[in-house]
């Protein structure tokens, strides 16, 4: 396979590991409320799924695990911000620093131990399809699983009555409340939602690529994925657009690596982040006026 062909299957599954927070982030501020807490959502379902795997050998059972585990984290996220009105922004980072915290003490002994990855599974004959089925169709489950997730959230938001209501909560909750249903319950609801759905990314990080745990092990992927959102206009299409892009400058700097090309390695580490910023500076303004109401708001005041 050329360079440019690891390069684009390389990307498959670090972009997936970045969809899943991203479109946990987007239910999240569909429903009114910015989780930045979503980067420890994924720490904790890394560490969850990883130190289930250690423990009992099934590495399913630590993918159920790290669902969990990002529910929890976001549970406290929501139980500050819906239930107390506590601060959104502040809220987030506390939440990202207490999981932090956690996860560096709780998985010191599973430091550098190596579990196995999910393995990958050839869909039979599409993974036969020249240059695109490699790349595409001889993944692992959970990146399989976000190809699907991806259609079947733009779906929920769109066409269910259930997506209706959530998009309601996020611009007009009194209009919600006069329908017979409780905004706090929705936004609470989403948060932890869309935080189980971060502990999946943390999942597909851990067991699908990494193989092992060692502290901070998402390096930024959840601040990302609220970036990734916004670029995306909060559209679940546009979040794996974005997931993508960020996934081949990803695979760029370890395709680059493992051939022995000779570039700095600092620029290599921060060329992820780089891309992502130019792209959301570049369609940050477009974005913003495709925002719900509420989160319009939170962006005038930090801007």
């Amino acid at each position: 396979m050329s360079i440019a062909g690891e390069i684009l299957a390389n990307a498959i599954p670090g972009s997936i590991a970045l969809v899943y927070p991203a479109l946990g982030e987007l239910v999240s501020e569909r429903a009114g409320v910015i989780n930045l807490g979503t980067e420890g959502a994924m720490l904790a379902g890394a560490l969850g799924g990883i130190a289930t795997s250690i423990g009992t050998g099934n590495v399913w059972l630590g993918v159920v695990v790290a669902v969990l585990c990002g529910a929890a984290t976001g549970s406290v996220h929501a139980t500050a911000v819906v239930l107390r009105r506590a601060n959104q922004l502040a809220s987030g980072l506390v939440v990202w620093f207490l999981a932090l915290g956690v996860t560096s003490v709780l998985g010191a002994s599973d430091n550098g131990q190596v579990v196995s990855l999910l393995g990958a599974v050839a869909v039979p004959g599409l993974s036969s399809i020249p240059v695109v089925g490699p790349v595409l169709f001889d993944q692992n489950l959970l990146v399989y699983l976000g190809y699907v997730l991806v259609p079947a959230t733009w779906w929920f938001i769109h066409y269910t009555r259930g997506g209706l209501v959530l998009r309601a909560t996020g611009e007009r909750p009194a209009v919600v409340f006069a329908g017979g249903h409780k905004p706090l319950r929705v936004r609470f609801l989403a948060v932890c939602a869309g935080s189980a759905i971060a502990g999946l990314g943390g999942a597909q990080l851990a067991l699908g690529i990494v193989g092992n745990w060692s502290n901070g092990m998402t390096n930024g992927y959840g601040f990302v994925a609220v970036a990734v959102v916004i670029f995306a206009r909060w559209n679940p299409f546009g979040v794996l657009l974005g997931s993508y892009v960020f996934g081949v400058a990803l695979a760029i700097s370890s395709v680059v690596q493992a051939h022995g090309i000779a570039t700095n390695q600092y620029l290599l580490d921060a060329l992820p982040y780089c891309v992502t910023v130019v792209v959301l500076v570049a369609v940050s303004s477009v974005g913003r006026s495709n925002a719900p109401e509420s989160q319009r708001d939170a962006l005038s005041e930090t801007s």
